[in-house]
């Protein structure tokens, strides 16, 4: 057990990382070393930020509280701590169920874990201010927290409360500072990005945002994640087209196109609604690439209504798309008011089916990028290939480009790359000498 390490375990989202590397920033000013997902915790102090999501977000938190736990009961670790969405959702049931644990601590007052380990952070320290966990030359920007949205599937903003957003220029300078890391790749987060600036300025800011973003010398890339569709902000669509280096790409969930159950799920948006969104967004920004997420099995979902979103799928050949089977969350809207009434069975049926078929668009669309030229930044080296992305896909989550060992490659650089073959999920290209 070694003294004055701490490692910080991170569970979930992008959001969960960026507190997480806040917190971990802190404890290094005060003199710690900090350790983020070793493979080997061997520090006095664990902090597990866990995910509360969805049921097997959960049980995956749960798991590893107890794994240190035991770790702790071993010896190997002398104080445990847990935060984040779970500890926020379920912080009674916690301390009576795990006592082990020496204190929990919700989404929002992580920071009260330094008050109670008596350590001082230094007052210079800006409250943006973090240690990267992610390669150097890409890290999250989370621009707001919570959510107004309230689906009726939806825990997040049981455990996030209402939206929030972060101004400005508190987001420049915190950009800025990221740049001057050596970051080249700002992956713009949020639960609501449709929602940025209501709040604080009366009207949407994610256009002005994102063109403040763009201006900053040393930004490459500006990718944006999770916007919502009702009350779609579109003048961000000019500053994307605009600028190159803000990427043709946009993660926004759409969940379903019947307008049954559209209407159950309490989206505010209808079939018609989604259809002009789709067209609109490619016609205004020519070769975006669109990442999504649909729910099968939701109450109300019959096989005509799975073959409508079928339907869709084929029609709008997304670039990008997950799927997963509902599941009834507590206190939801759906919860209270509808019989969870679709069989598992048929949820796990649906949710194959649609995969596969998104899996042959997916390799039809890799398809067509067999002979063109691509800007790849890249992630990492393996034995065989250096490994990147393009423009069109986030980290962790998309599909990858496996560059073939010309010559030798820096993490981090941005290569041309031309595509010689395709897969369903990953492409494999040259560098261009």
């Amino acid at each position: 057990m070694k003294k004055n390490r701490i490692d910080v375990i991170t569970l979930g989202c992008s959001k969960n990382l960026v507190d997480s590397e806040k917190l971990s920033y802190r404890f290094k000013q005060a003199g710690y070393e900090v350790h983020n997902d070793s493979s080997e915790v061997c520090g006095e102090i664990v902090i597990i930020n866990t995910c509360g999501f969805i049921g097997d977000a959960k049980q995956e938190s749960v798991d590893t509280i107890l794994e240190y736990v035991a770790a702790k009961q071993e010896g190997k670790i002398k104080h445990l701590y847990v935060m984040g969405c779970l500890s926020q959702r379920y912080f009674e049931d916690l301390k009576t169920e795990i006592p082990e644990v020496d204190g929990f601590y919700g989404k929002f007052d992580w920071d009260k874990i330094l008050n109670d380990l008596k350590i001082t952070v230094p007052s210079s320290v800006k409250p943006y201010e973090r240690l990267l966990t992610t390669p150097g030359h890409y890290a999250y920007l989370k621009i707001a927290e919570g959510c107004n949205r309230f689906c009726a599937f939806c825990a997040i903003p049981i455990i996030t409360g209402r939206f929030k957003s972060v101004p400005i220029e508190e987001l420049v300078e915190e950009t800025k500072l990221l740049v001057a890391k050596g970051v080249k790749e700002i992956n713009v987060i949020a639960q609501d990005l449709s929602s940025y600036g209501i709040d604080i300025y009366g009207e949407s800011r994610l256009a002005e945002l994102v063109e403040r973003l763009a201006n900053i010398d040393g930004v490459e890339w500006i990718r944006l994640h999770y916007a919502y569709p009702a009350q779609f902000p579109y003048d961000v669509l000019p500053v994307m087209a605009r600028h190159d280096n803000v990427c043709k790409y946009l993660d926004i969930a759409l969940q379903h196109i019947s307008d049954n159950v559209l209407s159950g799920m309490l989206r505010h948006f209808t079939k018609a609604d989604t259809i002009e969104l789709v067209n609109r967004l490619r016609r205004e920004v020519p070769g975006i690439h669109i990442r999504t997420t649909l729910m099968v099995g939701f109450p109300g979902e019959g096989e005509k209504e799975f073959e409508e979103l079928k339907d869709f799928v084929k029609w709008a050949r997304f670039d990008r798309m997950g799927a997963f089977a509902y599941s009834e969350e507590d206190d939801t809207y759906a919860a209270t008011h509808y019989a969870d009434e679709v069989p598992l069975e048929v949820k796990e049926r649906r949710l194959d089916e649609i995969m596969r078929m998104q899996e042959e668009i997916s390799l039809d669309l890799n398809e067509e990028k067999i002979g063109k030229i691509f800007k790849v930044i890249i992630d990492r080296e393996e034995d065989d290939y250096y490994v990147g992305r393009t423009e069109f896909d986030s980290p962790e989550v998309d599909p990858e480009v496996l560059v073939r060992k010309s010559k030798k490659l820096s993490i981090g650089s941005f290569v041309n790359v031309k595509i010689s073959e395709a897969m369903p999920y990953e492409l494999i290209g040259d560098v261009l000498l």
